[in-house]
């Protein structure tokens, strides 16, 4: 229900009709959590400075036949195309669209600028992505003397003047509720979800609308005759458990009842790093592999220097070209942000497990993330020290003079590699 085009017409009275004066909204009494989503993002921004694409169909992919879609605007999305759709699936559902190339960092640099829009009206801001957080503004009503549905209008109006792109939100008094209430205000509008009101919203819902419902759920609640979220709210909780297993069960069963205890927690700490790479054609050759790995583990050691952060343990994906995928991971004595180790650990990794069959993608991600200033064991047999430090100082030059300033001799192209040797 995350990307829903429209409103039901029995939810409309869940609506805000902007035109209308704020006393004739729905009741926003003790509905302090907001739920913030951008319309088409990284369409969105692309299009500001592309007016003239703006009622035609834009995608937003990388080149290459096996680019998925990145964002597509809503006349796009009229012919089915979505994110994480391959491009070529897209172009058959309409080759007529505009496709353009993702701009490298003007995403993220837009979504700081909302967030900071965001921190001015509450600490409490919980990023789930670029394009989409949570806030908890329960506590800043009477600063900002503005009831929780009039905070989202005025971001709404600042989004817009500030960054020239629209975004909807959901005010609920729970998380999972202004989640879906987002979604149902796509595009470019706001739902508010009266706390008397919480379960006239959700009961008439399908069931895929929960948290924790993919589709094998799915067909296995409609098996057992619950379609509807009022049908699980009304199913004994004994019946959920024995079904579905105590957890979930539980879980299903306290989310029909509208009831979400959890708070809106800003600045969550990172639980895990990663990068991967999907390849144009299956990749067979062991050397290009190692090099891609290597490719990949400079980007999150860099990552993890610029965040103050190490981890200890190293793992990789592999995707084979009959779409069969396999991780495995290693955890080290100690905590490392360098390329070097986290790289030699990759290789092994690969060695022993990802050589049974020509390569689709490869990805490697480093779990277990602590400050780097908490301490690391030392050893007398390892010049890791060395290798930090030649990595520190390749991240100040790249800071200065671009990414390709300094970089592996093995991931130079291979006509400068012939010249440097």
């Amino acid at each position: 229900m995350g990307a829903n085009t429209g409103l039901p017409a029995d939810f409309a009275r869940f609506r805000v009709r902007e035109t209308a004066p704020p006393e004739e909204w729905p009741d926003d009494t003790g509905c302090g959590v907001l739920h913030v989503d951008m319309d088409a993002f990284f369409a969105a921004v692309e299009l500001r400075t592309r007016p003239e694409l703006v009622d035609r169909p834009v995608v937003v992919a990388a080149a290459g036949p096996r680019s998925v879609v990145l964002s597509a605007n809503y006349p796009a999305r009229r012919y089915g195309v979505h994110s994480a759709m391959p491009v070529g699936a897209a172009k058959r559902l309409c080759p007529q669209a505009v496709y353009l190339p993702p701009t490298r960092g003007l995403y993220a640099e837009v979504s700081r600028g909302v967030l900071a829009i965001f921190g001015e009206l509450t600490p409490l801001v919980e990023p789930l992505s670029l394009d989409e957080a949570f806030l908890d503004v329960s506590g800043a009503l009477r600063r900002l003397d503005r009831t929780p549905a009039g905070v989202g209008a005025w971001i709404r109006q600042r989004v817009v003047a500030e960054h020239g792109i629209t975004c909807s939100v959901g005010v609920a008094p729970a998380k999972f509720v202004a989640k879906l209430a987002s979604g149902m205000a796509k595009p470019d509008g706001m739902v508010v979800v009266p706390a008397e009101r919480t379960l006239d919203f959700l009961h008439p819902l399908p069931v895929s609308a929960l948290w924790g419902v993919g589709k094998r759920t799915e067909a296995h609640l409609r098996q057992l005759g619950l379609g509807t979220i009022g049908d699980i709210a009304r199913a004994p909780l004994a019946r959920l458990r024995r079904s579905l297993g105590t957890a979930l069960g539980d879980h299903l069963h306290e989310l029909a009842a509208g009831r979400d205890e959890r708070p809106v927690v800003p600045d969550a700490p990172e639980k895990s790093l990663g990068a991967e790479h999907t390849f144009d054609v299956d990749q067979h050759d062991r050397q290009a592999l190692e090099r891609e790995l290597l490719r990949l583990s400079e980007r999150v050691a860099a990552t993890l220097r610029a965040k103050g952060l190490r981890g200890r343990t190293v793992s990789i994906k592999v995707r084979f070209a009959d779409f069969r995928t396999i991780t495995r991971a290693r955890t080290l004595l100690s905590g490392t942000d360098t390329a070097r180790e986290i790289h030699a650990t990759a290789v092994a990794l690969f060695a022993e497990h990802g050589t049974a069959g020509a390569v689709r993608l490869i990805g490697v991600r480093v779990d277990g993330l602590s400050g780097a200033d908490e301490g690391e064991q030392l050893s007398f047999e390892t010049d890791e020290p060395r290798w930090r430090h030649a990595e520190v100082a390749a991240d100040v030059a790249r800071s200065r003079f671009g990414a390709a300033a300094v970089r592996p001799a093995s991931l130079l192209p291979p006509d400068e590699r012939q010249n440097r040797s």
